[in-house]
């Protein structure tokens, strides 16, 4: 039986412009009402889903987000944190040097801005075509300050030209965090203990859920740990073939309804 479906966002229950569809807002809603806990599981923050969140009812008391691919598990109608993984001041310039000398804009997010250091020359991020839920600040790696809490940090830039600069990546930074794309144009650097499986662990453990009784939907890179953890993995039909080699089923693709079709078959009753 079902009692958590974890539901990416992008390439998942949006579809290509971005919308629900009618279909996928009646399956959540239709699970819900069973008693079935339906959650969000998105690399953005919590302020960049408020309003599928507002159109989906997920606000209310008992309601759980999984944002920041993993990174923080919130309660949705307060904001609270019930778990956060962060990056420390030393690391983040790390990972800012590693931008350099890969040739890669660079952008750090907290929880309540996105971080502009300097990037390198004729290469501006397309962080902002992507963001555009919190406020883009300047800032120099060295301002930071001892204490300062960073979510993540991104490289966002051109597919191809980001597919090379990944290529030149030295292991051990793959060894001591957690580096995955999210988006043909945009890596996310985390500290070593999050992704989206994780997350759902945390939260399945205050809930009293074993990973049997999870549902996880999605199509990227970023989406693999969930799918791997949960009992019934989902890959959208438009998903990565990584993704759809992992799961048990593949459902329809982001535009034709697929997370309704998925929530139909596997967890309504």
């Amino acid at each position: 039986m079902i009692k958590l479906i974890a539901i990416d966002l992008d390439g998942t229950l949006l579809t290509k412009d971005r919308l629900i569809s009618e279909e996928n807002k009646q399956a959540i809603y239709e699970a819900k009402k069973q008693g079935i806990k339906v959650v969000l599981c998105t690399g953005r923050p919590l302020l960049g889903m408020v309003h599928y969140l507002e159109e989906l009812n997920l606000r209310e008391p008992g309601d759980y987000g999984i944002t920041y691919n993993g990174g923080l598990v919130q309660k949705t109608d307060t904001g609270e944190i019930l778990s956060q993984k962060t990056l420390s001041k030393k690391e983040v310039q790390e990972l800012y040097k590693l931008s350099q000398d890969i040739n890669m804009p660079c952008n750090f997010i907290d929880l309540e801005r996105v971080y502009e250091p300097p990037y390198p020359v004729g290469r501006e991020s397309l962080y902002p075509t992507v963001m555009n839920a919190l406020p883009f600040v300047s800032i120099a790696p060295e301002e930071l300050y001892e204490d300062t809490v960073i979510n993540k940090v991104v490289f966002c830039y051109e597919e191809e030209r980001l597919d090379e600069a990944i290529a030149k990546i030295p292991s051990e930074f793959f060894e001591r965090f957690t580096l995955m794309k999210s988006r043909p144009i945009l890596l996310e650097l985390m500290n070593k203990e999050v992704d989206k499986g994780k997350g759902i662990s945390v939260l399945c453990d205050l809930l009293g859920i074993d990973s049997h009784e999870v549902m996880a939907i999605g199509d990227e890179a970023n989406d693999f740990a969930m799918i791997e953890f949960a009992g019934t993995g989902v890959a959208m039909e438009n998903a990565t073939l990584e993704i759809k080699q992992i799961a048990q089923f593949v459902t329809k693709n982001n535009n034709d309804h697929g997370v309704a079709h998925a929530i139909q078959k596997f967890a309504l009753q």
